[in-house]
């Protein structure tokens, strides 16, 4: 697996668990520490916990466990490093203050959507994605 289809994989159970405002942040160009970033919102420190524990569940049974964790005790900010990949769960309050979008502002982006409607049963597996990039 790529380091993009990675990205998009935890894209998609990100969106599964409910997970907002995703992004998808291309920064092969300009960072040596890892090729993309993955930035969604939670509404809770329970719903980010939730979506950290289905991440690192779902993608080490495909044989990409994360490399390192940190946060998820407190949930209101968790990073999951899988070197090539670095997933920031965020707070709405945490996000917004810590601005990683404008941090990297110069990096391709993208907003990924899994197809589908939202509000079909979580856990419903939705492989393909629209995105665009902003």
């Amino acid at each position: 697996m790529t380091g993009e289809q990675l990205a998009k994989r935890a894209v998609e159970v990100v969106h599964d668990k409910l997970g907002e405002d995703i992004l998808l942040l291309d920064l092969r160009d300009s960072s040596p520490l890892t090729d993309y970033f993955v930035v969604v919102t939670a509404s809770s420190t329970i719903h980010a916990q939730a979506i950290a524990e289905e991440l690192l569940f779902r993608l080490k049974r495909e044989g990409r466990p994360a490399h390192h964790a940190e946060g998820i005790e407190n949930g209101q900010w968790i990073l999951l490093d899988y070197f090539d990949v670095v997933v920031h769960i965020l707070l709405g309050e945490t996000r917004q203050f810590y601005g990683l979008e404008r941090l990297w502002g110069d990096a391709p982006r993208q907003t990924l959507t899994p197809i589908g409607d939202r509000h079909t049963r979580p856990g419903a597996h939705r492989r393909r994605l629209t995105g665009g990039t902003d």
